[in-house]
């Protein structure tokens, strides 16, 4: 038994030295003092030996016992220090270093492209108003003068949900809900994202957004119209910007003017933003159609008013000078944080 205590002693004492880490030191504890370690086997066979020698016996293996674990806390010290000076070491902090700048987000350029639109026309008086992406087929063409069987269906490449739902082609119908509460007179902006069923390539998208305004009053004129687009067009593009109506067809204005203004690049003598032309199509517009009022509850004898959209990436690319549309889309800083 002796013999046998201190060869465990020996060995375990050994296995202690040679332990690198406190994951091993563990598995030497196990293996010597644990429920099937080697001090507990041997204690097993104290069955063996004489009644009259179990004391001294016992006196040694607990004499080894508390070496061992003597041994195995010590080496444990050694290598919980030695960790601590590695971390220590690994995480010192230089003072002198410059400190690293957070980096923040800001906002998009279509953010700021509608932005500053808000800003001009709530400073000519005009309200903000939204409604829903997902809209009945009656106020997104019917209530416009679009009938079923009308051929403007069919430019429009509408994305149906079923035959009366539709996602909204125009934030045109968000104007229709304004008139149909009956609060005269109306001075709006619709802002929002509308579909439409085109390819995607570097001035269409499937997903864009449109700024639409309404104005119902008594007494409106093409005249207002006029001279409203011509003061949002010298804010948005500078003083010297001139406007150009050149008569057009929609279906709920009539008569219907596209607008081009004078290109802010070159001033009007032409140049490759412009094409040569001098000028840039911006939006269209007109005065809204009697039977759109009649249809939303208000007397056109009494009212008159106009209605003007303009996309809203069209005048990011024209602001910023931004040749491809995909870019607003594709999240790539590079681009982004220049704004």
């Amino acid at each position: 038994m002796k013999e046998k205590l201190a060869k465990i002693r020996e060995e375990v004492l050994g296995q202690i030295e040679a332990s690198q880490s406190l994951e091993k030191l563990n598995e030497v504890r196990v293996s010597a003092l644990g429920k099937k370690g080697a001090l507990t086997e041997l204690l097993k066979g104290m069955k063996d030996v004489l009644p009259a020698d179990r004391p001294k016996v016992g006196q040694m293996v607990n004499e080894v016992r508390a070496e061992i674990e003597k041994a195995l806390e010590g080496e444990k010290e050694k290598l919980e220090a030695a960790l601590r000076e590695a971390r220590l070491a690994s995480e010192v902090i230089d003072v002198t270093l410059p400190a690293k700048k957070n980096k923040t987000g800001h906002r998009h350029p279509n953010t700021i492209a509608l932005e500053e639109v808000e800003r001009i026309f709530v400073g000519m008086g005009y309200e903000v108003v939204e409604g829903p992406e997902v809209e009945k087929d009656y106020y997104n063409f019917e209530a416009l003068n679009i009938p079923k069987d009308h051929p403007a269906r069919d430019e429009q490449d509408t994305f149906y949900i079923n035959d009366e739902i539709v996602l909204r082609t125009q934030t045109s119908p968000v104007q229709v809900r304004t008139m149909e509460q009956g609060k005269l007179p109306i001075r709006m902006i619709a802002p929002g994202r509308v579909f439409r069923s085109d390819e995607v390539d570097a001035t269409h998208s499937p997903s864009f957004h449109q700024i639409e305004g309404l104005v119902i009053d008594k007494h409106i004129t093409f005249a207002d119209l006029k001279g409203t687009l011509a003061q949002f067009a010298k804010e948005l593009f500078g003083e010297d910007t001139k406007v150009k109506f050149r008569p057009h067809h929609f279906p709920f204005t009539e008569p219907s003017a596209e607008v081009d203004v004078s290109c802010f690049k070159c001033g009007g003598k032409g140049c490759r933003f412009c094409k040569g032309s001098g000028w840039i199509e911006i939006l269209g517009c007109g005065m809204v159609h009697p039977r759109v009022l009649s249809m939303s509850g208000i007397d056109p004898e009494e009212y008159s008013g106009f209605a003007f959209g303009v996309g809203l990436e069209r005048i990011a690319l024209l602001k910023y000078e931004i040749d491809d549309m995909r870019l607003l889309y594709e999240n790539d800083e590079r681009f982004l944080k220049q704004f």
